[in-house]
């Protein structure tokens, strides 16, 4: 067999590979060898039927079967041989005048190439690293909202603001009659809020359903009203009061902060808030790791320039997956991929320069602390290190979830990478101001 690569330019080759009869023979006449021992045809004996007649009934089937084997083998090995890094798979160029009846073949595949780039974590950007911190304001509100979880509720006779209120919404011409709880606050408009101030229980309130919500799907929720209707529904709704209560606070005392957080971890006001700020900018880490990693990928993904061998990935797609693709379809489906592929080529290099890996025992250790935590959420909070092992065995046993996991080490492998690298600016904000910041408001 010989194998010779012609490079069209520097993102497509075409690999040629000639295939002579001494390569093939010896293998097919093997395999017809022992058709011929086993073949059961009417009229001969096991064993004793004409080779002739093997060869006219099967001889071309094997034929291209061993020569596809041979070339798919040879194909592999020069691929790893030379290093070469492919996209996609090779693709056979058809020939309308192949002629299968000849003693040598010669196959022709076009490669897309991997194309060569180069990536400057250190380049200049408008990155910012958020370090996101639970403010007074936030602690106060925090430990407001636990003192009315756990608080009474107390029925009352008139509206007053900060109520919960359960009410019946109707319209008897749209087929409105939904019984729901709320708040005043859930209104957009502070005079329609107003009006049920100082009303009593089986008065009604007329409102209007437009703006009546920030969010006109809303409608759906308090309403039941159909998706199709709640955009510019105009219509007036009656609103009856069939309840008001109030929530009644917990007292800030021992026996609150031991239902919390168990009988004696915090003893005052100030330990609640330190441990509500410590469990809440945990949290808040994770939201501005992944903004940062967004960013980063944003960031990378414009800096970063480098052609795809766009003409034969399209081709390449329209026969890779389950289904076979028009040329419309492929040129869609790689302009939906396209960015996709390019973050992981991006990424791929990124890994190969740094020699990020994962060992056994990352994983190992990774899965281990993701089982300890879960365990402590469900109140199994020192578990023995030989029941930890026994489920992280489980685990690793099923590939799906080994592979899974590999993403999520490699990912915080990548973000320490970029902390280090990306010269990012750093911004300590409240949880309020890195929300504006993130959607723009």
């Amino acid at each position: 067999m010989t194998i010779t690569r012609t490079n069209v330019d520097a993102l497509n080759a075409v690999v040629t590979v000639g295939v002579s009869k001494e390569d093939y023979a010896d293998k097919v006449q093997k395999v017809l060898d022992n058709y011929r021992k086993n073949a059961s045809i009417p009229g001969f004996r096991k064993g004793a039927v004409p080779m002739s007649l093997i060869q006219k009934q099967y001889g071309k089937a094997v034929l291209l079967e061993e020569v596809n084997k041979l070339l798919q083998e040879k194909l592999n090995t020069y691929l790893t041989e030379e290093k070469l890094d492919i996209l996609g798979n090779p693709l056979p160029k058809v020939s309308d005048d192949f002629n299968w009846d000849a003693d040598d073949f010669q196959f022709d595949f076009e490669l897309g190439l991997a194309p060569e780039f180069q990536v400057d974590l250190a380049a200049k950007n408008n990155i910012t690293q958020y370090k996101i911190i639970a403010d007074e304001k936030m602690l106060n509100d925090q430990i407001e909202r636990i003192q009315k979880q756990y608080g009474k509720l107390i029925a009352k006779d008139t509206v007053e603001e900060g109520d919960d209120l359960n009410v019946t919404f109707s319209n008897d011409e749209n087929g409105i009659n939904h019984s729901t709880s709320i708040t005043l606050d859930v209104f957009k408009d502070k005079k329609t809020a107003k009006k049920f101030i100082g009303k009593k229980v089986g008065d009604v309130v007329e409102v209007s359903t437009k703006g009546l919500f920030d969010d006109d799907h809303k409608l759906m929720d308090y309403l039941k009203v159909d998706h199709d209707l709640v955009h510019g529904l105009d219509i007036t709704v009656h609103v009856q009061i069939n309840g008001i209560t109030t929530s009644e606070k917990a007292e800030l005392n021992q026996e609150l902060f031991d239902k919390l957080f168990g009988a004696g971890v915090v003893s005052s006001v100030e330990e609640v808030k330190a441990k509500i700020k410590e469990d809440a900018e945990k949290q808040f880490a994770q939201q501005a790791d992944q903004k940062f990693l967004n960013d980063v990928t944003e960031f990378l993904l414009e800096s970063t320039k480098f052609d795809l061998p766009a003409e034969f990935l399209v081709k390449w797609l329209q026969t890779a997956g389950e289904k076979e693709l028009s040329a419309q379809e492929a040129q869609e489906e790689f302009e939906r991929s396209e960015r996709g592929l390019r973050y992981q080529l991006i990424e791929g290099k990124v890994m190969t320069e740094n020699n990020l890996q994962i060992t056994f025992d990352d994983l190992k250790a990774y899965t281990s602390e993701l089982i300890k935590k879960q365990m402590a959420q469900f109140g199994q909070l020192n578990p023995t290190q030989e029941d930890i092992d026994g489920i992280v065995a489980r685990v690793m046993s099923n590939q799906d979830e080994v592979r899974r996991l590999s993403e999520q080490v490699m990912s915080e492998k990548m973000l320490t990478l970029f902390k280090e690298k990306i010269k990012a600016k750093s911004k300590e904000v409240s949880y309020e101001q890195f929300v504006k910041e993130m959607y723009g408001e």
